[in-house]
């Protein structure tokens, strides 16, 4: 095995390894490097749709996500797909899923079609993040609470009638739910900004207004290059993030080209 760092504080690329293979050892390494580099990518991964499942429930058990079409005989593996006619609608930096309650422990991400050029995804590390902080500003947000909501997340998607119907029994089962934010990371226990930019409406106990040039700030000071990596697909790559202590944002300049990924999360038991 051959692990290649893509930045200081984030990221590492793999190889050497199968993950066809069900190999105790392997993700025993494979967690350990997870902690480590927060997100490892795997290139010439052609592993099929039963090795994603059984890989996602090496860390736990399959978190369903409500909004998007799944593989067919695999509920538990969404398709995110981007076409001339149906163009990507998330673009902003984001962790997946906080508007649960028990938000993902992780992401395994399949490439399936990826355009010639563009396409890329970049992450942040929202423990490095939280280090850049100031003292004071760490201070005062350490017992602050925000708000998460799906309906926020999805609004260009609600603001249709097809999409509000498509998605009324996910508005209902996902009501608003609250955040640290700044959360502990379970297994390493390092603090971790825990806002972003496409669930989150508002910090909790404090002026609107307050709360909305705090996060602003919070959501500009994720991007900061050297908290950063970027990936650039091919087929069949596999990427594995620890969705408790990053952030990605998918780079949509492939327009009108065609693009399919294919995701499971898995659910945190913490």
């Amino acid at each position: 095995m051959y692990v290649t760092k893509r930045l200081g504080v984030i990221g590492a690329e793999i190889d050497g390894l199968d993950l066809e293979k069900n190999d105790d050892a392997m993700y025993a390494q494979i967690d350990s490097l997870l902690m480590e580099h927060q997100v490892l990518f795997f290139r010439d991964q052609d592993i099929s749709h039963e090795s994603h499942k059984r890989m996602a429930t090496r860390f736990g058990v399959v978190k369903p996500h409500p909004a998007y079409q799944t593989v067919e005989d695999f509920p538990e593996i969404t398709i995110l797909e981007s076409t001339a006619e149906a163009p990507s609608k998330i673009e902003c930096w984001h962790s997946d899923m906080t508007y649960s309650k028990n938000p993902p422990l992780g992401t395994i991400l399949r490439s399936r079609i990826i355009p010639e050029i563009g396409g890329d995804t970049m992450w942040s590390s929202m423990t490095a993040a939280y280090e850049g902080l100031s003292a004071n500003m760490k201070q005062m947000l350490g017992n602050l609470y925000a708000v998460h909501d799906f309906t926020h997340g999805f609004k260009e998607t609600l603001s249709t009638a097809e999409g509000r119907e498509r998605l009324k029994e996910a508005i209902i089962d996902n009501p608003p739910v609250q955040h640290p934010v700044i959360n502990l990371h379970p297994v390493t226990n390092k603090p971790c900004i825990y806002v972003n930019e496409l669930f989150t409406t508002r910090i909790l106990g404090i002026p609107k207004l307050e709360s909305e040039s705090i996060l602003n700030f919070l959501f500009k000071h994720i991007q900061t290059p050297e908290y950063t990596c970027r990936f650039n697909w091919s087929s069949n790559c596999v990427v594995l993030w620890d969705n408790r202590c990053t952030q990605h944002k998918p780079i949509n300049d492939y327009f009108p080209a065609h693009r399919k990924l294919e995701r499971i999360t898995v659910e945190s038991g913490n």
